[in-house]
């Protein structure tokens, strides 16, 4: 029973939005099929926003989770204004971020990586590395147009020029580890060579070469592009005798559900129908949020399985106070009342919800606000979905 606070029931909120969405139910059961198309048609079109996904991915992983205004990015700063690079002669030792660059890393089938048949396998995979080119439009993008340069010419992999300086003689060169004086400077080898075996600071034999390839920071959509065809095969067209090239492959694990279509035993279609309308929520805000240029990080596809976990509590909440109705009342009666006993508890749920997200902005990481804005959006899009599209099941 409510109780009197100073001219005010307890129930003041409650009871005239309860009564809204008892209207709002009967509205629904009343019109359903406007209910059931408008989200399916909302849905197609601003689910055309995925249409810009690629152009959104943020991909940047120090943009996205450092702090706006960081300590460090403020000492860049000052690094960047006091020793400006000078572009025409490329140096690692001096870029401001972990640079742009492909690499990898070959391994001797042998004990030793240090010979002359093992160098002209690594000259072949470099060439190689260097022959491959994309089109961007009517433009082949190719190393010798992206690469970084140093005295007008690509910066080259060093242990590279010491093997071509040697020729076979490089076995028994006395490399010293980890510099290694080469014309009229040193080299410093630990970037390159790796597994090393050691007596007085001689290279006796070593295991792996690994070699970079920098590429200029100018033009990230131009680099990527390259960069990209060297992930797709390089090098699985080559045939390799004596070293082997590390590669990264990703493994999906196929994951079957089996269910039964019983639908007096399982609510099938209800779990159908509540997925469903999870899944038009997820269509509809993240496709608004790419139109309007919101960044897509790798965190934000996690979203979708919170949406889904709430989507879900919500189509339980609607079932049970629709199996309080009575069984005898028309549809729109039944769809009124139990609008009237779920609205409440699902609106409040989603309001903290939505607050929680929100507030979740204020982050000085953008991966973070990212994050909260999309997902955010999605509650409200499930908590709209729930209410109108999939109402309509129990008509």
């Amino acid at each position: 029973m409510p109780v009197n606070m100073a001219g005010c029931t307890t129930d003041c909120v409650e009871k005239p939005i309860s009564i809204c969405f008892q209207k709002f139910g009967r509205f629904v059961g009343t019109y359903p099929w406007w209910f059931f198309i408008s989200p399916l048609f909302i849905s197609a079109v601003l689910g055309s926003g995925f249409y810009f996904l690629e152009d959104r991915e943020a991909n940047d992983i120090e943009d996205q989770f450092t702090p706006v205004n960081g300590p460090a990015k403020l000492e860049r700063q000052f690094v960047q204004q006091n020793f400006p690079q000078n572009d025409s002669v490329f140096s690692n030792q001096r870029l401001y971020t972990d640079g742009v660059y492909a690499s990898f890393t070959a391994v001797s089938r042998s004990s030793n990586i240090l010979t002359d048949a093992v160098f002209q396998e690594l000259v072949t995979l470099d060439r190689k590395v260097k022959e491959l080119n994309v089109s961007m439009g009517h433009e082949a993008l190719t190393f010798e147009g992206l690469c970084a340069r140093r005295y007008k010419k690509c910066t080259p992999n060093k242990i590279l020029d010491i093997y071509k300086y040697y020729g076979n003689d490089l076995e028994t060169t006395e490399l010293t580890f980890p510099f290694f004086r080469f014309g009229f400077s040193y080299i410093f080898l630990g970037y390159s060579v790796g597994g090393v075996n050691i007596k007085s600071s001689v290279i006796k034999s070593a295991k792996a070469v690994r070699l970079f390839y920098f590429l200029k920071e100018d033009n990230r959509s131009r680099t990527d592009l390259w960069l990209n065809e060297f992930l797709k095969g390089f090098p699985s067209s080559l045939s390799l005798n004596f070293i082997k090239v590390g590669l990264i492959l990703y493994f999906i694990d196929d994951k079957r559900v089996t269910i039964t279509f019983d639908c007096v035993r399982n609510k099938v279609w209800v779990a159908t129908f509540g997925v469903f309308s999870a899944g038009l929520a997820v269509l509809s805000s993240f496709g608004m949020m790419l139109h309007i240029g919101v960044p897509f990080v790798m965190t934000v596809a996690n979203s979708p399985f919170l949406i889904l976990g709430i989507g879900v509590d919500d189509m339980f909440i609607l079932i049970s106070c629709w199996q309080q109705t009575n069984v005898h009342d028309r549809v729109e009666s039944r769809l009124s009342n139990t609008y009237k006993e779920a609205a409440i508890s699902i609106t409040i749920t989603t309001f903290i919800d939505v607050l929680a997200f929100y507030i979740g902005l204020m982050t000085p990481f953008r991966s973070v606000r990212s994050f909260c804005l999309y997902t955010s959006t999605s509650i409200l899009f499930c908590y709209i979905y729930s209410i109108t599209f999939f109402g309509n099941y129990y008509l």
